[in-house]
C-alpha cells in the first residue's frame, strides 16, 4: 500500500466517523421531547461530528499537495464556543422554568473545601480514644 491509498482510506474513514456523528444527532434532536435532551445531541455533533469532518478536509488537502490548516482555526473556534453556547442555552431553559428544575445539593457547609464535618470529626476522636 502506498502512502496515497493509506491517506485516502483515512479521509474516507474520517468522513464515514463525521457523518455518523451528524446522523445520530439529527436523529437525536428530532426524537427527544424536552429542550435539554435535544440540546444534548447537536452539542456531540458540533464537537466530534464536525471535527471529524474538517479532520478528512485537512488529510485531504495535505493529499492534494496544498496542505490547508484553516480547519484547525475553524476546530479550535468549534470546541472553544460549542459548549460554551449550549451552557448558555441550558441556563436560558432553567431559568424561564422550560424545564425541571434540578434538586438542591445538600445541606454540607464542607464539599468544597478540605474542612472535616464535626460530626466526622468527633467520630475520629472516638476512634483514637
Amino acid at each position: 500500500m502506498t502512502a496515497q491509498l493509506i491517506i485516502i482510506y483515512a479521509t474516507a474513514i474520517f468522513l464515514l466517523i463525521g457523518s455518523g456523528f451528524v446522523l445520530v444527532g439529527v436523529i437525536g434532536l428530532l426524537k427527544f421531547d424536552d429542550p435539554l435532551t435535544r440540546l444534548h445531541a447537536p452539542t456531540k455533533v458540533g464537537t466530534v461530528g464536525i471535527g471529524m469532518l474538517l479532520l478528512a478536509s485537512i488529510v485531504h488537502s495535505f493529499l492534494l499537495g496544498d496542505p490547508s490548516m484553516h480547519e484547525t482555526l475553524i476546530m479550535a473556534f468549534l470546541f472553544v464556543t460549542a459548549p460554551i453556547s449550549a451552557n448558555f442555552i441550558a441556563k436560558v431553559h432553567i431559568h424561564r422554568r422550560a424545564c425541571d428544575t434540578p434538586p438542591s445539593p445538600p445541606r454540607d457547609d464542607t464539599w468544597s473545601t478540605l474542612d472535616t464535618p464535626e460530626k466526622d470529626r468527633d467520630l475520629e476522636t472516638a476512634a483514637d480514644a
